[in-house]
């Protein structure tokens, strides 16, 4: 769970994904791009205690939905936020840059 108003790309997050953990956040960016609303977990609006709560509850009783959601996190955190899959996407951009017509 990351209640948060704002964020970069949450090191928590991609923590919990990589763990195959469910996730609650507040749909903020950053919060958005790992805690995908129902792939991976439930966005919730910021400063919005009784979603974040129910949420939570939500996922609490619903032991197949959190199988679910943390299945898809664990390979969205292979597929797209493994540090080989970031050293392809970078090495890519290199490459687009480098063969871009001058």
């Amino acid at each position: 769970m990351l209640p948060s108003r704002r964020e970069g790309l949450p090191k928590s997050l991609l923590e919990a994904a990589a763990c195959g953990r469910p996730m609650v956040a507040t749909d903020v960016p950053g919060c958005r791009e790992v805690a995908i609303p129902d792939q991976t977990g439930i966005l919730v609006p910021a400063d919005d205690p009784a979603a974040l709560a129910a949420a939570i509850e939500a996922l609490a009783q619903a032991p197949a939905l959190r199988a679910r959601f943390g299945d898809a996190a664990r390979k969205l955190a292979e597929e797209r936020f493994a540090a080989d899959a970031i050293g392809r996407a970078v090495a890519a951009l290199y490459l687009r840059l480098v063969q871009a017509p001058d």
